[in-house]
């Protein structure tokens, strides 16, 4: 069965941080432009960090640059965000996802459930 898996997610206060992971079963994230997306309430779903098979790059949004970092360990086959400094606007439901070519928050091969990080005091 193809499929990712998350785990992580919760509260945390303003300026904290948080670790999401996410294991693929069913094929192989090394084969595959890995992200991660949230949605925040209310909101559209917004790409935040990308690692592309096809250029070999890794494109952060804007607004997490700095404070985000995407990862993948191609001996467990899994995908990793770090996320610190955490602001309130960063709470949203996380996903992460994986497609044969190209990074899309509208269009990816494989999505996993969601995990919720919630940044409040």
């Amino acid at each position: 069965q193809l499929k990712l898996v998350e785990s992580g997610g919760g509260l945390v206060r303003p300026g904290g941080s948080l670790r999401l992971s996410c294991a693929a079963s069913g094929f192989l994230l090394d084969y595959n432009s890995i992200g991660w997306f949230r949605q925040a309430p209310g909101k559209g779903r917004e790409e935040v960090a990308c690692i592309s098979s096809l250029s070999a790059s890794t494109t952060y949004a804007d607004s997490v640059k700095g404070r985000f970092t995407i990862s993948k360990d191609i001996t467990k086959n899994t995908m990793s965000l770090q996320m610190i400094n955490l602001r309130p606007e960063d709470t949203a439901v996380y996903y992460c996802a994986a497609d044969q070519n190209y990074c899309s928050a509208a269009d990816m091969d494989y999505w996993g459930e969601g995990a919720l990080v919630t940044v409040s005091s």
